[in-house]
């Protein structure tokens, strides 16, 4: 993860200040005092499915995580992955706390639609994003694998899909 070595915000606040977990002091994103009421940390840096989501994410080129609304979220120069999210009118919601918001490939996106699984979120939803809910069911993790993947192929710089696929051996 991308963490200055300063642990604290340029406000001069510190993330525990701010009520962000003690590991994200510096973090980019990290929310300061200011924020506080804006932005509430809004997962549980110890959940299984984040762990997971986290690992394929970072094994990815160049790929960073941040923290950005409260919430995981994974970048190159565009961010490509975030964990959790809500739907429109249910902000306060966690009910899809538990879940992966991606861009999908927009020739699959039609057959993912018609999944219960997954979900038009809130805010990404309006620019292409999907959402797939880890709580409906089990996770199939090589899934989720081919839909990260897909969405860092969709958003990443050029150099950095030929990056990774020099890694796949393609």
């Amino acid at each position: 993860m991308e963490r200055p070595a300063a642990g604290q915000q340029e406000s001069g606040a510190s993330a525990e200040d701010a009520g962000a977990p003690a590991e994200y002091a510096g973090c980019p994103g990290t929310r300061t005092s200011e924020d506080a009421m804006s932005h509430p940390i809004m997962f549980e840096d110890d959940n299984p499915h984040l762990a997971e989501v986290r690992r394929l994410c970072l094994a990815l080129p160049q790929a960073v995580e941040k923290i950005s609304h409260g919430r995981p979220a994974f970048f190159t120069r565009k961010m490509f992955a975030v964990f959790g999210g809500s739907v429109k009118g249910d902000h306060s919601s966690d009910r899809y706390a538990d879940s992966l918001l991606f861009v999908p490939e927009p020739e699959e996106r039609p057959a993912l639609e018609q999944d219960s699984r997954f979900f038009l979120p809130a805010y990404l939803g309006a620019w292409g994003w999907l959402g797939l809910d880890f709580r409906d069911s089990e996770v199939d993790w090589q899934e989720v694998a081919e839909l990260v993947e897909s969405s860092f192929r969709q958003t990443a710089p050029r150099e950095l899909v030929a990056e990774l696929d020099a890694q796949l051996g393609g």
